[in-house]
């Protein structure tokens, strides 16, 4: 993945903080709670079993992805950070045709 420096930070590129910020938007909006990109939801409270399906279907929605197969694991929906690699991922094998 490509990235730029500012002031020292790495600052990901390629709708990458995009979809992190996508991310936390909804998070923040369904659970009215400010998160950081590496909280564990699960752990934290933010997420039970059923809000994690709801977040595959905005992340399949927003994103146009589709989250099949062992991308369904709860490991992949821990974090806005594993969320975030996960959808780069899948954006990246949908443009190349890939089926994963």
């Amino acid at each position: 993945m490509s990235t730029t420096r500012t002031e020292g930070i790495a600052q990901p590129v390629d709708g990458t903080q995009h979809v992190r910020q996508e991310i936390l938007r909804f998070l923040e909006a369904r659970t009215r709670t400010a998160w950081l990109p590496d909280t564990d939801l699960f752990k934290e409270g933010g997420q039970s079993s059923l809000f994690a399906m709801e977040l595959v279907v905005h992340l399949e929605k927003s994103f146009g992805i589709s989250i099949r197969g062992t991308d369904l694991r709860m490991d992949n929906f821990r974090t806005v950070t594993v969320m975030t690699a996960m959808v780069d991922r899948l954006r990246q094998q949908a443009a190349g045709g890939q089926d994963g």
